[in-house]
């Protein structure tokens, strides 16, 4: 290698500004001026050949995304338009639906009180436990099994299985805003719940893996039926059921005057919570009126008492009284046993749950002779001194009849048939309201008719029974000699009690009521309708008949001697009747039954009792019903302060000597 360096590349450097000296321009500066020609820039040293990069054209690029952004917005805007111009009513109602919760405001129930104003049912503060299943979802709690746990929170304070909670909490529509939980529960319970929910509260603000379930439980104000004397008048009463609604008594009777009418709260909600700033609208609940019964609730305790400790005594099936004023028809008192509480319907037995008093129908036996013998003394065929020989066995039709005890024949007046109660005696003296027998039946019939046998009693009573009665024309051969004492037809206990009522009030037919009248929300006072008055028979016989139903009582060789009351004069009549079981259809056991009224000279109260099916002690209604009445009667007399007469009884003959 030579020892001279190598030659050195000329590396061009930029190109140099031009001088602003001009050749042989002598020293002077030329400036720029208009219309001068700008100076050319370097050009830039081209790319060696082959490696030339020639660019698209993007007009077209430009063209798609233009189309496309073009479309878009064409389908917002015709959306944009359907939204706000086609459909925004429909839009509107379905964001008012999502925002805006609309709540029953339930009218407090109107209360039941006696004729004194003792209150036997009210309605006391209570809530419905409501929630809103969308605060229970995984989104909102953060964790899955949020209506489980709540379920096992509520659970044992609502006393419902969790698996039902669950359901409601989780619903198969997943837009359902709110549900019932529970209703009617005491204020104590949404207190407890309450007290929960905040706990809760307190701990998921101090803890953040803690979570309050239950922040979407909730309450709607309510109310609780009460019945403040538990069993007592429960017959009467009825009862309301989950829905509010009366589910028997005059809590169904009357359910719509005591149910009011409900009303209505609209407000915004958000979160489950009302929005305070966003208004409300409401429709004030009217409260339902309050009902004035006619009965005396300590009239009525007496009564309870005394049938359900000798229902207990007799070991029977149940048992009925019956306590009527004689002239209004207003019931005082209308018992029965076994009964049941209102209060607790879950221990209540279904059976006892109604009114047999007015709802059962049975034969009522020596009872119904009362009635034969209206029929008797009306037609003037016979008067109470009428002789009657009283065989030891009568033959009628296919049947061979006989009297409650076996004896010689006996000599008995009228009266003397209605005091001992004799079969074959009332058989032969209505016998002789007729020529032939079919025109005898058909008197006795028409009688029976007007005292209402066959037809409601006009209580309007859930339930009711209108008793049986076939036409005089449809009588079997044994029904035209059972009838006329009271076998072959069946009547209820309201019946029965209406009938001595009856010939208590003079004859006339006064209409039994349990409403006295109601009480609406303005407090006024509204009452009853007058009950229907019917004349069925004379005043004249009505006093014959109450001076021979005291021979019931009065004369030792009455039926009903255990049924004195010292100091007052006594109207009654006993009755042993056959009783139809209703589980078979057969005569099997007895009905015993009393009824009478008193003072018997100017009659002021009603009572009847019959038990049925006593099967321990005596059976026979002067010696189990009889002490009923005086015990009940005695009471009645003593709260209404119904004085005796004085006046000496009537002492009518019983027999006579042939």
């Amino acid at each position: 290698m030579s020892d001279r360096e190598p030659p050195r590349r000329r590396v061009p450097g930029p190109a140099k500004p031009p001088s602003p000296r001009k050749a042989g321009g002598g020293g002077s500066v030329r400036r720029p001026g208009p219309g001068a020609r700008p100076a050319r820039r370097p050009s830039r040293p081209r790319p060696p050949a082959g490696r030339t990069i020639r660019l698209g054209s993007p007009r077209p690029r430009l063209r798609m995304v233009s189309l496309a952004l073009t479309l878009v917005l064409i389908a917002f805007a015709i959306r944009l338009l359907q939204v706000q111009a086609v459909d925004a009513s429909t839009y509107t109602a379905k964001a008012e639906q999502n925002r805006y919760v609309v709540h029953t405001l339930a009218a407090e129930r109107g209360g039941i009180t006696d004729r004194n104003g003792v209150a036997l049912a009210v309605s006391e503060d209570a809530y419905d436990i409501t929630a809103d299943p969308t605060m229970f979802t995984r989104k909102q709690l953060g964790i899955g099994d949020g209506p489980e746990q709540a379920a096992a929170l509520l659970a044992p304070i609502l006393g419902q299985h969790r698996a039902d909670l669950v359901k409601k909490l989780r619903p198969a529509n997943k837009n359902l805003r709110y549900v019932k939980l529970a209703s009617r529960r005491t204020p104590e319970v949404w207190n407890q719940i309450k007290d929960l929910r905040t706990a809760l509260t307190k701990k998921a603000g101090t803890d953040h893996s803690a979570v309050n379930v239950l922040a979407g439980v909730f309450s709607d104000p309510s109310s609780k039926r009460v019945y403040p004397n538990g069993d007592l008048a429960a017959g009467i009463l009825g009862w309301v059921n989950a829905d509010g609604k009366g589910g028997g008594g005059i809590e169904q009777e009357l359910n719509k005057q005591l149910t009011g009418k409900d009303g209505k709260v609209r407000y915004a909600q958000s979160g489950g919570r009302q929005v305070p700033t966003a208004g409300s609208t409401e429709t004030p609940a009217v409260p339902g009126s309050d009902v004035e019964l006619t009965i005396d609730r300590d009239i009525q305790w007496a009564a309870q008492n005394a049938i359900t400790e000798q229902v207990k005594k007799s070991r029977a099936d149940r048992g009925y009284v019956i306590v009527q004023d004689t002239r209004t028809g207003e019931i005082l008192a209308m018992a029965n046993s076994p009964g049941f509480d209102p209060n607790d319907l879950a221990g209540a037995d279904g059976a006892a749950m109604g009114n047999a008093a007015v709802q059962d129908a049975y034969e009522p036996g020596s009872t119904a002779k009362v009635m034969s013998m209206a029929a008797v003394l009306e037609q003037n065929v016979a008067t109470p001194l009428t002789h009657v020989v009283v065989p030891n066995r009568l033959h009628r039709g296919d049947r061979l009849f006989q009297d409650d005890i076996d004896h010689a024949t006996w000599y008995l007046t009228l009266n003397g048939v209605l005091a001992k109660s004799s079969n074959i005696g009332t058989i032969l003296a209505a016998g002789q309201l007729g020529k032939t027998q079919p025109e005898a039946n058909k008197v006795l019939y028409s009688y029976l008719r007007k005292f209402g046998l066959g037809s409601s009693t006009g209580l309007g009573f859930p339930g009711e029974t209108k008793g049986i009665l076939a036409p005089a024309g449809k009588w079997s051969t044994s029904q035209q000699y059972t009838i006329p004492f009271g076998q072959g037809m069946s009547l209820s206990a309201m019946q029965a009690a209406s009938v001595y009522s009856t010939i208590a009030n003079g004859g006339v037919r006064v209409q039994p009521t349990l409403v006295r009248g109601e009480k609406g929300a303005d407090g006024r006072f509204t009452p009853a309708p007058k009950p229907k008055k019917t004349r069925v028979i004379s005043e004249k016989t009505a006093r014959t008949l109450a001076r021979m139903l005291e021979s019931v009582v009065d004369d030792e060789q009455g039926t009903g001697i255990k049924a004195r009351i010292p100091g007052y004069r006594v109207a009654g009549k006993t009755g042993t009747a056959n009783r139809v079981d209703p589980a078979t259809g057969k005569y099997r056991g007895y009905t015993s039954s009393f009824a009478g009224f008193a003072p018997a000279d100017n009659p002021r109260v009603t009572v009847y009792c019959a038990i049925q099916n006593a099967t321990e002690g005596s059976y026979f209604g002067g010696q189990i019903c009889g002490p009923i009445y005086k015990q009940v009667m005695e009471f009645a007399l003593k709260t209404l302060q119904v004085p005796p007469t004085g006046a000496k009884p009537a002492n009518l003959p019983v027999d006579f000597k042939p």
